[in-house]
């Protein structure tokens, strides 16, 4: 099994910056992609960012030049960072990390709300 736990969340007011983290410990054989998705208040969980074991990352159009995903490998920690955060970027956060042969697992989400 993996576990993800999601850290970094909280209040920044617009044009702020966060850095959301997202420990994993247990199994985490490449390939896999570790992503980051949310979930704002009456809407569907919609995907962010995602980084792959070759270092591969990609985009939702929003985040585009303001978020940065990265990796750590020593630490098993993947971060988002947030810069010139908006009201519209308000949701959940949740961390995802796709295991080949393992399966898909889920972070308990982190909460982040932009508002002045």
């Amino acid at each position: 099994q993996v576990q993800l736990v999601e850290s970094g969340g909280g209040l920044v007011q617009p044009g702020g910056s966060l850095r959301l983290s997202c420990a994993a410990s247990g199994r985490i054989r490449s390939p896999y992609v570790m992503g980051w998705y949310r979930q704002a208040p009456g809407k569907q969980r919609e995907w962010v960012a995602s980084i792959s074991s070759s270092d591969n990352t990609n985009y939702v159009g929003s985040a585009k030049g303001r978020f940065t995903i990265s990796r750590d490998n020593g630490k098993n920690t993947v971060y988002l960072q947030m810069n010139d955060l908006e009201p519209e970027d308000t949701a959940i956060y949740f961390c995802n990390a796709q295991i080949a042969l393992a399966g898909n697992f889920w972070g308990q989400g982190i909460q982040v709300t932009v508002s002045s």
